[in-house]
């Protein structure tokens, strides 16, 4: 039924009500795609897509329920606002914003539970990333459920010398642009970190965005692109290099790369 449901929830979007598509991840986009695209895009209903156990998150089910292509697929289809809040503060931030917002909206998050890092008076801006610790070394940027992991690892780069500047990129489309090319030019190195497949997700539109703007020596690190194991969740994590202290290492390899 995620065909009809998209179709429906579209439906009563043109009554002027504000409908939440909410299921987990694969079986609201990939199932749906093309309803998602000509129902929600084309037609530029106002429905708020929920994605719900995104990633890896549906651990033991299997790459059937794993979501590792959301953000690609839906980055397909035009001005389709992207969500992927980074806390349990912006994942509520991020459902106001979303039904604030008029158009439609694909807001992504997970299962397990995340640690807090911001006040509830935190502002949250569609298209606007937060910088969460300062460094000129190099640039880790870290989106959704993956964003404590990206942070651990610069923690722990910070023990050794590495000063890594993280940034918190919770709207993937419009991404903010201006922040990230800064961080580029103070930098001189961009890292993301995602739970999403490495082809088409937040590394890619940073790609995209550097390709054109300000080419810049980066990394990408999330799941490559084969169909993933199943097993326990930290398992499949270590699996992937999406442990903090892989992408610590990852990180550190490229920063003394750069210095040979």
């Amino acid at each position: 039924m995620e065909q009809g449901i998209i179709g429906f929830a579209s439906g009563l979007a043109t009554t002027g009500k504000i409908p939440f598509v909410v299921a987990i991840t694969p079986f609201v986009t990939s199932r749906p795609f093309e309803m998602f695209r000509n129902d929600i895009g084309y037609m530029k209903t106002n429905v708020k897509v929920v994605g719900r156990c995104s990633g890896l998150t549906y651990s033991t089910l299997g790459p059937t329920h794993y979501s590792l292509e959301d953000v690609a697929l839906i980055r397909a289809i035009p001005e389709i606002v992207i969500l992927s809040p980074g806390d349990p503060v912006e994942v509520k931030k991020a459902v106001h914003a979303a039904a604030e917002y008029v158009g439609p909206l694909y807001l992504r998050i997970g299962n397990q539970p995340l640690p807090v890092y911001f006040e509830e008076d935190h502002s949250f801006e569609i298209g606007k990333g937060v910088v969460m610790k300062e460094g000129d070394d190099v640039t880790i940027i870290g989106t959704g459920f993956a964003l404590h992991r990206a942070y651990d690892a610069a923690l722990l780069l910070e023990k050794e010398g590495i000063q890594a500047r993280v940034i918190n990129i919770h709207t993937i489309r419009p991404l903010d642009e201006d922040l990230i090319l800064q961080a580029a030019m103070d930098t001189g190195r961009i890292v993301t970190v995602e739970e999403h497949y490495i082809l088409g997700g937040l590394g890619s539109a940073v790609a995209e965005l550097l390709a054109v703007k300000r080419p810049t020596s980066m990394r990408m690190i999330g799941v490559p692109n084969q169909f993933a194991e199943n097993g326990p969740y930290e398992e499949l994590l270590g699996l992937y290099g999406l442990l903090p202290h892989q992408i610590a290492e990852n990180v550190r390899d490229f920063v003394q790369e750069a210095l040979i």
